[in-house]
């Protein structure tokens, strides 16, 4: 029996812990109900698990029977803050928060694969690390459980690190897709208070008003990406929150915004947050007014190693087809915690499309419509499982 085969086997147990998870949906670091439920699926299998100690994480070590080196798989577990209008029979049970990006299908995804991987543990030269992982949608999950140790959870360095996301729409179902190098842009958060003086909005020269000066910053910004950065190593800047006053004819004391930034090389991600500062900082100085801003780096580029690129893409084309694989053309402005593991161990990061419709009028992720189909389970877990196999074989020698 081949893993593809026994993946399509378990199809209808791992639809099912999906479903499970997706109707609760937990937010951030701390998911205790999700941390349950998929302990439960682990349970009987001959696992190493260690859990979290500041977050809801799940690090399961399998061990082969033969010396070898290590292969780390990620699934993430955390939902969003979104009230889902998906219309799924099996919809959250929690208002506020829904698995609109597919994280759930990661999951159960991973699950399957550490069933997969322990029924041949005995042919296995070396060990697997199922890295079950909270908090990614903003919250740094990879980060912390890089810092609680998984990447030495098997007793030794990870030597290779995979990992697999849903798409609910741009590419057709069972399609899998990635690119060598850049695969997902870099992100920063921008925060500006523009502090000025209050007053009635019939008589502005006896008030510092702050709202000309913010608007004025967030046009700035755009301009500042054309005219300070290279087109061909681009940058996008959006500004997706912005408070001011409270009614037509009053002056406030302050405007806030909020903006992200996203970039695709170390050397801008380093140089675009102070010259977004700088920018700010002289227009609130030419309105005479007064300004606190601050840029937070979040994640860093996402970057397949090109090895692990070519590694990637053969077995796909080799277990599924050809025709299963398309090499992405250019690299999506998303950004994704797993680049904290890719910093560090040579790995590949792929979607597989699961669009239970047209991809091209499909609602995407994120969405509070979002669909995903989940028969491509079987597909997912087969995939993390045999690119798990084949490394370790190739690490073997």
């Amino acid at each position: 029996m081949t893993l593809r085969s026994d993946a399509a086997a378990m199809l209808a147990d791992l639809q099912t812990l999906r479903r499970d998870l997706h109707r609760i949906p937990e937010i951030g670091l701390h998911l205790p109900r999700t941390q349950d439920r998929v302990l439960a699926a682990l349970d009987g299998l001959p696992l190493e698990i260690t859990l979290g100690k500041n977050l809801s994480s799940i690090t399961a070590v399998l061990r082969g029977t033969k010396p070898g080196g290590t292969v780390l798989l990620r699934g993430d577990m955390d939902a969003l803050p979104v009230t889902e209008a998906s219309g799924e029979e099996f919809t959250s049970t929690l208002d506020g928060a829904m698995h609109a990006c597919g994280h759930d299908l990661h999951t159960a995804g991973l699950a399957g694969a550490a069933r997969l991987l322990a029924a041949r543990r005995q042919d296995l030269p070396g060990d697997v690390v199922f890295m079950f992982q909270p908090g990614e949608e903003g919250w740094d999950g990879a980060g912390h459980m890089i810092d609680e140790g998984v990447l030495t959870a098997s007793g030794r360095p990870v030597d290779a690190a995979y990992g697999l996301h849903v798409s609910a729409a741009s590419y057709a179902k069972g399609q899998f897709t990635a690119r060598p190098g850049t695969l997902m842009a870099a992100s920063g958060a921008l925060e500006v208070r523009v502090k000025g003086d209050g007053g009635h909005g019939s008589s502005p020269h006896d008030a510092r008003d702050p709202i000309p000066a913010a608007c004025e910053m967030v046009t700035a910004l755009q301009t500042m990406v054309t005219r300070t950065f290279d087109v061909f190593d681009p940058v996008v800047i959006t500004v997706g929150s912005f408070h001011a006053g409270t009614r037509r004819n009053i002056i406030p004391d302050d405007a806030v915004f909020e903006a992200t930034l996203r970039s695709f090389s170390p050397e801008v991600a380093a140089r675009v947050g102070e010259r977004a500062e700088q920018v700010c900082r002289g227009i609130a100085q030419a309105h005479g007014l007064d300004i606190e801003v601050t840029f937070e780096p979040e994640y860093p580029a996402t970057v397949n190693d090109a090895d692990a690129y070519a590694f990637v893409a053969g077995t796909i084309r080799d277990v599924f087809g050809e025709e299963r694989f398309t090499e992405m053309a250019d690299p999506i402005t998303g950004s994704e915690d797993f680049s904290r593991v890719l910093e560090r161990v040579p790995g590949a990061y792929l979607f597989l499309g699961a669009c239970p419709g047209d991809p091209a009028s499909a609602p995407d992720n994120h969405s509070p419509r979002a669909r995903f189909d989940d028969s491509v389970l079987g597909d997912g877990a087969a995939l993390l499982a045999e690119l798990a196999v084949r490394r370790l074989a190739l690490l073997a020698g």
